[in-house]
């Protein structure tokens, strides 16, 4: 019965063995030997290895009938490795190359998908985003009738949906700082340019926030103008959602606004 160190030994001999013999064959000088321990790497999920060797003898078969599946290959490895720039090169190199292959609408899908996780997080610059959607909208309008269209959709959403929140989120910022004149001209700006944005209810309530600051801390001549756009925003809230989750906060600022209201006109 084995002990447990001998166990470990055994494993550690098995990788070391491994290892020897992925360096055995990365040094040997025959493409031949060389594409079937890439394609036995390949199939074992062993991409990291295979995207070596795929790498070496790619342009040695350069014209010859092996070169599509070794392309293919090569580009897959690359993206099962996170290496997602460089994956999604290589299937734009092998569409470009094969753009009859049986493998075209695979390769299209998964190289607009490299380009997909290359997509950063939303506080980051998403020139990135901007690229992936575009390839995922190429795919969409190239291969109509593809397996993957639904997932092509669903992945440009989710991108889009977090260029909207970075959208929001500077808008929302402006409201943050109390910069209250640009929060209403960003806010109102966001919400014209998303109308279908599922954060349309957040971008009305700061928009209104913004607004009623900017009100009730107004100098005279423009207090009621103020008061009265504030209230306008607060109607298209309520309407919009009547069970809004900031009706508790809504509806203390709109007492405010009318009784400020209705002093301005006592007064006046």
């Amino acid at each position: 019965m084995f002990s447990k160190n001998n166990i470990i030994l055994i494993f550690i001999l098995l990788v070391l063995n491994s290892c020897n013999e992925f360096q055995r064959v990365l040094k040997n000088e025959d493409i031949k030997i060389k594409y079937e321990a890439a394609e036995k790497y390949y199939d074992s999920q062993d991409f990291r290895r295979a995207a070596r060797l795929f790498e070496q003898i790619l342009p040695k078969y350069r014209g010859k009938p092996q070169a599509e599946r070794v392309t293919f290959f090569y580009a897959n490895s690359l993206l099962n490795t996170n290496k997602y720039i460089d994956a999604g090169f290589q299937f734009e190199t092998f569409l470009k190359a094969y753009p009859m292959s049986q493998k075209a609408d695979e390769a299209a899908f998964l190289g607009a998908y490299s380009y997909y996780k290359t997509s950063p997080d939303y506080s980051l610059d998403q020139e990135e985003t901007i690229t992936a959607i575009e390839k995922l909208q190429d795919f969409i309008n190239n291969y109509p009738s593809s397996e993957k269209m639904s997932e092509a959709n669903d992945l440009v959403q989710e991108l889009r949906l977090k260029l909207e929140f970075k959208a929001f989120n500077i808008a929302k910022q402006y409201n943050t700082i109390r910069d209250y004149k640009s929060a209403l001209i960003v806010l109102d700006d966001f919400i014209s340019d998303y109308p279908g944005t599922p954060y349309r209810e957040d971008a009305l309530f700061y928009l209104l926030d913004s607004s009623y600051e900017l009100a009730v801390n107004s100098v005279e001549t423009k207090k009621l103008e103020r008061l009265k756009n504030a209230k306008k925003i607060h109607d298209e809230l309520v309407r919009t959602y009547p069970e809004t989750k900031y009706l508790d906060k809504s509806y203390e600022m709109i007492n405010v606004i009318d009784k400020e209201i209705s002093t301005f006109a006592k007064n006046n």
